[in-house]
């Protein structure tokens, strides 16, 4: 694969092909929220509730999903300078609104944030929106919803809609839209985008052009996880995907 060549024009920069492109795109889930270890132990017993009472947007981070925003900071820190975000995009849940908050500052004061870096949050990568099903554990939806059950495993994960919800393809709809305006406005610099793992996830199928047997295949997206793509010969490429690593 050929190094990408680039043309600046003014503060642009053009991969070959005519196509303005980030020269690095990282994408990562927020860390570990009070939700993923609630409703873990929920599918672990068979629970058929969780102690949750705010919605969804407002969830915040676990204490270990807080030390898994720091570990993501330092991993920013110590990437080479070209390759450090100049930029960060981010869902505007609290869950993922932490995380860039922890990591930029931990980054911050390793000296590897440039002055005046700010997050921008984008309600395009919020997490999936369940619906009837939101905050309900499995067991309460095969309860309770037992023909929605049926349905979802009948059509999959990819075209499934729960009543008021979101597929998958639907959420990849809204990434688009945003990678459009990404491109755009994000020409020549590397930039981090801090979402759910849908979201995180849809990237891939965009960016990868990955079937429905492909994404099925692959391990969940893990918390605080880093998944790389570079600008290469007109077309974000992936360098990396899903590594955790860097989490102590």
């Amino acid at each position: 694969m050929t190094d990408l060549t680039t043309v600046r024009t003014g503060h642009r920069t053009q991969a070959d092909g005519g196509r303005r492109l980030p020269s690095v795109l990282i994408a990562t889930r927020h860390g570990e929220s009070t939700a993923n270890v609630e409703f873990r132990h929920a599918d672990s017993t068979g629970a058929l509730s969780v102690p949750i009472t705010c919605r969804d947007a407002d969830i915040p981070l676990s204490m270990r999903g807080q030390a898994q925003a720091r570990d993501l900071g330092r991993w920013w820190a110590a990437l080479p300078p070209a390759d450090r975000p100049r930029s960060v995009w981010c869902s505007p849940y609290v869950r993922t609104a932490e995380t860039a908050r922890i990591a930029l500052a931990e980054a911050a004061g390793l000296g590897a944030v440039p002055v005046g870096l700010a997050v921008r949050h984008d309600e395009r990568l919020r997490d999936r929106e369940l619906g009837v099903l939101e905050m309900l554990t499995k067991a309460a939806i095969e309860r309770d919803h037992p023909a929605e059950a049926e349905r979802r495993r009948r059509m999959g994960e990819l075209y499934y809609r729960p009543p008021g919800g979101e597929s998958w393809l639907d959420v990849a709809l809204r990434v688009r839209g945003l990678l459009r305006d990404l491109n755009d406005e994000e020409a020549g610099r590397p930039v981090l985008v801090v979402a759910h793992d849908c979201t995180v996830l849809m990237l891939r199928h965009v960016l990868d052009r990955l079937g429905e047997d492909e994404l099925l295949a692959l391990a969940p997206v893990a918390n605080c996880s880093t998944s790389v793509w570079r600008a290469r010969e007109g077309r974000l490429r992936p360098a990396s995907w899903n590594q955790t690593g860097h989490l102590s």
